[in-house]
């Protein structure tokens, strides 16, 4: 596996695993210092913002699983993750799915990430978050 390619999967196994201490390894290989999420509802910075934002979600949702709907596409200094939350006991109800276009810094770390959703939840208002 490329070194890009061990980011990525650190970025996804960052999105679905349960412990702080997890999401705190995962961070580490997958952020650069002070990254930047950039979506509708906001933009934080940070390892311990996404972290918080992630652990929120899921104490509001329930079981959460990011997957991916296809293969990332990489190129330059760039990726593409086209993904799909799943919610649910069983974590088979599609909540939304969406495109993440990460930056990658000059060591392969992801320095930004830039969320668009493809379809948004249900009741999801954009505007609400101008």
């Amino acid at each position: 596996m490329t070194e890009t390619a061990e980011r990525l999967d650190a970025y996804v196994r960052f999105w679905n695993t349960g412990t702080e201490q997890e999401q705190r390894a995962h961070a580490a290989a997958a952020f650069a210092d002070g990254v930047e999420y950039r979506a509708q509802i906001g933009i934080l910075s940070g390892t311990q913002a996404l972290i918080d934002f992630r652990n929120q979600f899921a104490a509001h949702m329930g079981p959460v699983t990011l997957r991916l709907r296809e293969q990332p596409q990489v190129h330059h200094d760039r990726a593409r993750l086209r993904w799909e939350i799943l919610t649910g006991d069983g974590a088979d109800t599609s909540f939304a799915t969406g495109t993440d276009v990460l930056h990658l810094d000059g060591d392969g770390r992801i320095s930004s990430v830039t969320v668009f959703l493809d379809r948004a939840p249900e009741g999801f208002d954009p505007a609400a978050h101008d």
